[in-house]
């Protein structure tokens, strides 16, 4: 998926919650500011403000000046985007903060996947939007879930179904091609034809060569980023900016 796919939705998502105004969070780096304008576009859309843009140099965890602000500023929601580590942090200190209980927190689904036993119960409660989530029940996913834990003795999560669908849509572009790896034309075309079965759910390619998905709103139940909706369906990337090669 793009960084546009996963969060551009969850504007929709705290329009229906009543939000007005929100404040967006994140690394002063590639990944945040594209996470914000993805999301900005998305809320403005449905008629939101972003009443404060706040950053920190990457990879900086000190969060306690921003959220002081944040909570002068009194928007009506707090959207965030980090991972690992950082995310298990900034979920720890907006709680301690005091903040959670005011104001509602949401975030891209790296804000709070693959860190939910750090965090403990600071997660609980945090909404996010994610091409994938625990509990889809789907043959393929309840399969997905058992071979990989019987193989690995873990739990997957979205970075496990990425690399599980990066081998899907190899071996569908190298069952079209003759010459294997060898005709590399042939095997993007057999690529962009390809219908995924997905774990997340059945997607295709789009022009610029991201997935057309559905993307889901998810929300932290005890250790689980349970998926509680669909956030929207069929997704795809308008890729503006991308430059295609030839015949592609």
């Amino acid at each position: 998926m793009s960084s546009w796919q996963s969060i551009y939705p969850l504007g929709r998502v705290m329009k229906e919650r009543g939000h007005k105004t929100a404040a967006f969070i994140t690394w002063k780096y590639t990944s945040g500011e594209q996470q914000l304008a993805a999301f900005k576009e998305g809320f403005e859309k449905e008629g939101g403000k972003i009443v404060r843009e706040l950053f920190l140099p990457f990879p900086q965890v000190e969060f306690q000046a921003l959220l002081t602000e944040i909570a002068s500023v009194k928007p009506d929601a707090v959207v965030a985007f980090f991972g690992a580590a950082a995310a298990a942090k900034f979920l720890k200190d907006y709680d301690g903060a005091g903040l959670k209980q005011s104001i509602p927190l949401y975030g891209a689904g790296f804000l709070t996947e693959g860190v939910l036993e750090a965090a403990g119960d600071a997660a609980e409660g945090v909404e996010t939007t994610l091409n994938y989530g625990d509990g889809l029940d789907t043959k393929k996913n309840s399969a997905f879930r058992l071979a990989y834990a019987k193989t690995y003795k873990l739990q997957p999560d979205v970075f496990a179904v990425q690399g599980y669908d990066a081998a899907q849509l190899l071996e569908a572009g190298l069952a079209a091609s003759r010459q294997g790896i060898a005709d590399r034309d042939a095997v993007i075309r057999g690529m962009e034809k390809a219908r995924i079965d997905s774990p997340r759910g059945i997607f295709t390619m789009s022009r610029a060569h991201n997935p057309i998905q559905d993307i889901y709103l998810r929300k932290v139940v005890g250790k689980e980023n349970r998926i509680i909706g669909i956030a929207t369906r069929g997704l795809a990337d308008p890729a503006r900016g991308c430059k295609l090669a030839s015949g592609l």
